[in-house]
């Protein structure tokens, strides 16, 4: 069909389809930070003309917050990181043809895992020889992440056009040439959305951790809790959301490069 053609129709050039999927990425990926910066303004100005009394401050305050985000932060970077380093060998392993008997079942128990409530994982770790802390929480926390980089990693790799990795072993590539130098790059796009779901996971699971003594975000939002200060919880937990899609929002301009320049 010639331009001409198109535009007499009405129908839109082939070419015109990816400006306007990347436009659409893009406008996608400015949301999260916007609703993240005036939902958490709009909660700080609802305190301000509510007020908030000694208790509260000694809690919702600059110094304290501070504090119990770097817990947070690092609670959900190493969890994050125990699930790359678990589950991204472990979905490589599953992805090779001879394990194909055991994919289905190690998937379901990982489903499984992921099922359990992440409070009663977190506090039943505590009983373990982990104990209370910072360990058992970063344990609990990658179980519940577990299952997305182990699907999304079994997934891409079982993506990837066999006729590209018979190109490859054709050219005289070993097995392991094959997955370093064609298999993951082409699945780097899918396990990287796998990550970004974990990262959120865990974002929001960490504020349990607080109830075996890890700390947290969670921390201000129990106490105001059994204090009884509904302003002062609303406060806290508007934060760890807040938090929750600036990381998402990260996590997928991370995720959009990566599918870009795959493509």
């Amino acid at each position: 069909m010639s331009a001409s053609a198109a535009e007499a129709t009405g129908t839109a050039q082939a070419p015109d389809t990816p400006r306007r999927t990347r436009t659409k990425i893009d406008k996608a990926l400015i949301v999260n930070p916007i609703i993240a910066v005036v939902g958490l303004a709009a909660v700080f100005a609802y305190a301000a003309v509510q007020g908030l009394d000694d208790v509260e401050r000694s809690v919702i305050n600059a110094e304290e917050l501070g504090r119990r985000l770097w817990e947070h932060l690092l609670l959900t970077g190493l969890s994050t990181l125990v699930v790359i380093v678990v589950a991204i060998p472990a979905g490589v392993a599953l992805s090779r043809p001879g394990a194909g008997r055991v994919q289905r079942p190690v998937l379901a128990f990982a489903g499984f895992m992921q099922a359990l409530p992440a409070f009663g994982v977190i506090v039943l770790l505590a009983f373990s020889p982990l104990g209370l802390g910072l360990p058992t929480a970063v344990v609990a926390l990658a179980i519940a992440a577990l299952l997305p980089v182990l699907t999304n990693t079994v997934v891409g790799l079982q993506q990837v056009d066999r006729a590209l990795i018979e190109a490859a072993r054709g050219i005289g590539m070993s097995a392991r040439q094959t997955l370093f130098r064609v298999e993951l790059p082409l699945a780097t796009p899918v396990m990287v959305a796998g990550v970004r779901v974990a990262l959120v996971l865990n974002v929001g699971t960490a504020a349990l951790a607080t109830y075996i003594g890890a700390g947290g975000l969670g921390e201000p939002i129990k106490g105001m809790l059994e204090l009884g200060r509904p302003t002062g919880t609303l406060v806290a937990a508007a934060i760890v959301a807040a938090l929750a899609l600036i990381v998402d929002w990260l996590a997928g301009l991370a995720e959009y490069a990566v599918r870009r320049n795959a493509g």
